[in-house]
C-alpha cells in the first residue's frame, strides 16, 4: 500500500519540488506569462479535452457537479465560524474556505490514484469550484467593472463548451480533437511547477493561524463532501473523489485574488503554505482510506 501511495504522491511531489528548487537555486521563473499561459490556454484546454471525451454518464456528471456546487456553497457559511473563530474578516476567509486547491494539485493526485476513469470526474470536481471561482471570486476581487472581468475568462467558455459537448454527445473533428489534446499536456505539470515557485516565492507569515485554520477545514470539507455525496448517491469512484478534491489545501489562486482585492494577501498565503505542507501528511491517509 505504501508504495502505491507514493506512486501516487511522487510526480506531485516532483513536479513541485522542482519549481520550489528552481527559484531556490536563484533562476528566474516567469510566474505572471505561465499564469496567463495556464489558465487563458492550458486549462481551457485540459477542461475541453478531459470532458468532451469523458466516459461519464450525464446523470453523474450532474449529481458530481450538483455535489460538489453544495460542499462549495456550505463551506461559504463555515467561513463565517472560521472568521469568527481565528478573529478575521470574511470576506478573507470565504475564498480559501471555499475553493480547494483542485486544478494543480487536485487533479494530478486524482489521475494517478484513480487513473483516467477517475480523472473525468476530478475534472467535474474542478469544473465546479472553476466556476464558482472564475465567476463568484472574478466579481468579488475585481477592482473595476465585474462583468467585463468575467467576459474575458477564457476558462468560463471552455466550461461552457465542454459542457455542450458532454451533454449532447457530440465529438470534436479529430483534428480538433488532436490538437487540444496535445495543447492540454503541459498544464499539469507547469500546474506543479507553479505550485512550487508560489510557495517558494510568497512570505508566510501568522503560521499558528495558518495551520489552525488548516486544521479546522480539511475535515470540515471532507465531512460535508461525504455527507453530500451521500445523500446525493453518487457512485463509489465519484464519492471518492468528491471527498478528495473538496479536502485539498488551498488554492494558490486565492492568494492572486487577495493581491487582487488588496485582503491580506499576506496571511492568505500563509494559508496556501500551511494547508499545503499539511497535505504531505494527511493525503497519504486519505487516499489509503479511498483507494
Amino acid at each position: 500500500m505504501f508504495a502505491e501511495l507514493f506512486a501516487v504522491m511522487a510526480p506531485v511531489l516532483a513536479g513541485a519540488g522542482l519549481g520550489f528548487t528552481w527559484i531556490r537555486l536563484g533562476h528566474d521563473y516567469p510566474v505572471a506569462f505561465v499564469t496567463r499561459l495556464v489558465f487563458n490556454i492550458g486549462t481551457p484546454a485540459l477542461v475541453i479535452a478531459s470532458l468532451s471525451g469523458a466516459d461519464i454518464d450525464a446523470s453523474s456528471f450532474g449529481r458530481t457537479m450538483l455535489a460538489a456546487a453544495l460542499v462549495i456553497t456550505l463551506m461559504a457559511g463555515v467561513s463565517f465560524i472560521l472568521a469568527r473563530l481565528l478573529r478575521k474578516d470574511w470576506r478573507v476567509m470565504l475564498a480559501p474556505s471555499m475553493y480547494p486547491n483542485t486544478g494543480n494539485m487536485g487533479l494530478p493526485v486524482v489521475l494517478y490514484a484513480f487513473g483516467e476513469a477517475g480523472f473525468a470526474f476530478g475534472i467535474t470536481v474542478m469544473v465546479t469550484v472553476s466556476l464558482f471561482q472564475f465567476t463568484l471570486g472574478t466579481v468579488l476581487a475585481s477592482r473595476g467593472n465585474p462583468l467585463k472581468s468575467l467576459a474575458k475568462t477564457p476558462t468560463v467558455y471552455a466550461i461552457l463548451i465542454a459542457l455542450t459537448l458532454l451533454l449532447t454527445d457530440t465529438e470534436l473533428p479529430l483534428w480538433l480533437a488532436n490538437s487540444v489534446d496535445l495543447i492540454s499536456g503541459f498544464t499539469v505539470p507547469l500546474m506543479l511547477i507553479t505550485l512550487g515557485v508560489s510557495l517558494a516565492s510568497i512570505q508566510v507569515r501568522s503560521l499558528r493561524s495558518g495551520i489552525g485554520f488548516s486544521l479546522l477545514r480539511i475535515p470540515l470539507a471532507a465531512l460535508a463532501a461525504w455527507g453530500i455525496g451521500s445523500l446525493l448517491a453518487l457512485p463509489p469512484m465519484a464519492h471518492g473523489i468528491l471527498i478528495l478534491q473538496m479536502s485539498m489545501p488551498v488554492a494558490v489562486f486565492n492568494y492572486l485574488f487577495a493581491q487582487r482585492s488588496r485582503r491580506e494577501p499576506e496571511y492568505v498565503a500563509s494559508l496556501v503554505f500551511c494547508s499545503t505542507l499539511l497535505s504531505l501528511i494527511y493525503l497519504p491517509i486519505l487516499l489509503a482510506i479511498l483507494m
